[in-house]
């Protein structure tokens, strides 16, 4: 008996760190990924653990039957196959909330999610104790036993934690992940039930998994978001992943929906968002030509909107994009166009890695990774821009793209300031009717007296593709006068989620939601 019931909590420790990695997801593909969301689930979870311990000692002396430990590990599997089902339409009518920017719909959904888990994760936590109860025959070897358990449940948590960001959730899908994780433990229940109860107690809960796959069968092709114009969802290993057409635009969303992160149109290349933005930099330089632009690098290239950009402004360039996600990288060729993107290089990774194992230096640096609360914080470092600028010409520009809240520029502030403390000069434009900012430093002084002269020039050239010409003067037209000097950050010390985190959830409650990008 014991070696099964030591089976019996690796399963169980396995399932339970599954449930709560595909909880991060099941959630985050309509509230987002940020670490508000996961300080909500893991601080939940661990709630709902602490209960299930205590429930799961007082349980166990008052029936201290493996029976009754199998039943309750029963109705654990059981509910944890079915939360994805019974959450799916409050999560899309939450999508729906999304779209409408309905604030009220939105939180009531997010804590009636979280709710669903308190059932299958107390009844989980209590099995441990109950293992405990049932190997402990010598109370002389009781440390050692409960040691056993725990170490022997902990290595299953671990297991737990990697298979399903690595290999269910990418495979098989967030929701039939929960129905492999809790057939896996149903099924060591009831064999459990059989061997050590009764055949008889076994068959009073056979149907369980029979439900399990009846509803499987039943939700199957189900979209996890209905919103307008759908066409395409997945997920991947990084992302909830979804394409729309609207008016005859693509767009690409992530996550929670709250942004648009690349766009496409057959018929033109301005959007009048930050993807054009990013080819303008090399523009601050005194007497610049289209044609010394040769080579630029795009983190964060996800479908590939500036990348398309770029290569008609300055034919023949050399693009490498640099992408964490290589379903996004698919999804660009298969939506939106990226493989009839001449020199076009794509790098799959973290793009700070990436960069920095690059041995190309490049006219254009762009970075289009950041939104919040989506801010990897060691792209934010002086390390990082240290990186950057050694992998840009002597005449090169770093852009980057950084979402930003009514009011509060803290965090724009804070990366001029650490960018400053590498790059001599530092231009500000904030995109008309948008969150969104631009930050321009160059390798050499320049100004924005260059850029007027530039564009003066520019506009009466036939041979400048329009496409500069309109975003040279719409920056132009919206540079700021400078920042606020603010901290430093370092791979040390970068308060990215503290001050990103104050923003969203200050214009949340004033009402607003979206970021462009």
């Amino acid at each position: 008996m014991k070696k099964y019931l030591l089976f019996t909590v690796f399963v169980s420790g396995m399932t339970t760190l599954a449930a709560e990695l595909a909880a991060g997801r099941l959630i985050g593909n309509v509230f987002g990924t940020s670490n508000l969301v996961w300080a909500s689930i893991i601080g939940l979870i661990l709630i709902y653990l602490t209960l299930g311990y205590f429930l799961g000692g007082k349980w166990a002396d008052a029936n201290p039957t493996a029976g009754a430990m199998y039943r309750i590990l029963a109705w654990g599997a059981f509910t944890i196959g079915l939360v994805p089902y019974i959450a799916g339409p409050v999560l899309r009518y939450a999508a729906t909330a999304f779209e409408a920017l309905s604030v009220g719909i939105m939180a009531g959904s997010f804590i009636a999610v979280l709710i669903l888990f308190s059932v299958p994760i107390t009844l989980l936590g209590a099995i441990s104790p109950f293992a405990i109860r049932l190997s402990v025959d010598d109370p002389s070897k009781a440390g050692q036993v409960s040691g056993q358990i725990y170490a022997i449940s902990t290595l299953g948590s671990f297991i737990g934690t990697f298979l399903p960001t690595l290999i269910t959730i990418p495979t098989i899908g967030t929701a039939k992940t929960f129905l492999l994780f809790g057939l896996i433990l149903l099924f060591v229940a009831l064999a459990g039930l059989g061997r050590f109860a009764s055949r008889a107690e076994m068959l009073k809960l056979i149907w369980m998994p029979v439900v399990l796959a009846l509803v499987a069968i039943l939700s199957a092709g189900q979209a996890l978001k209905s919103n307008k114009g759908q066409v395409y969802e997945t997920e991947s290993a990084y992302n909830y992943i979804q394409v729309q057409e609207q008016n005859g635009y693509t767009l690409l969303r992530l996550n929670d929906g709250q942004g648009i992160h690349s766009i496409y149109h057959p018929d033109t290349l301005f959007f009048s968002g930050p993807w054009e933005e990013f080819s303008v930099g090399p523009f601050f330089y005194a007497g610049r030509k289209p044609s010394d632009v040769k080579h630029m690098a795009i983190i964060g290239m996800a479908a590939g909107t500036a990348a398309r950009q770029a290569n008609a402004i300055y034919p023949g360039i050399q693009i490498d994009g640099y992408e964490l996600d290589p379903e996004i990288v698919e999804v660009g060729k298969k939506y939106f166009h990226t493989g009839d993107v001449p020199n076009l290089n794509v790098f799959i990774g973290d793009g700070r890695l990436n960069l920095d194992r690059s041995t190309v230096k490049y006219d254009i640096i762009a970075v289009d990774a950041y939104r919040p609360p989506y801010i990897p914080p060691h792209m934010t470092t002086q390390e990082f821009f240290t990186i950057i600028a050694s992998h840009l010409t002597d005449d090169g520009v770093l852009t980057i793209n950084v979402g930003s809240v009514p009011g509060d520029r803290r965090l724009i502030d804070g990366l001029a300031t650490t960018i400053a403390t590498i790059f001599p000069s530092i231009h500000i434009m904030d995109i008309p009717g948008s969150l969104n900012t631009m930050i321009f430093a160059t390798m050499q002084p320049t100004t924005k007296e260059n850029f007027a002269a530039n564009l003066q020039t520019f506009s009466q050239d036939p041979n400048i593709h329009p496409l500069l010409v309109t975003t040279m003067t719409t920056t132009y037209a919206n540079l700021k006068p400078g920042y606020e000097t603010s901290t430093v950050y370092t791979d040390d010390l970068a308060p990215i989620e503290w001050i990103v985190n104050n923003m969203v959830v200050s214009f949340v409650f004033q009402g607003g939601l979206e970021f462009l990008q």
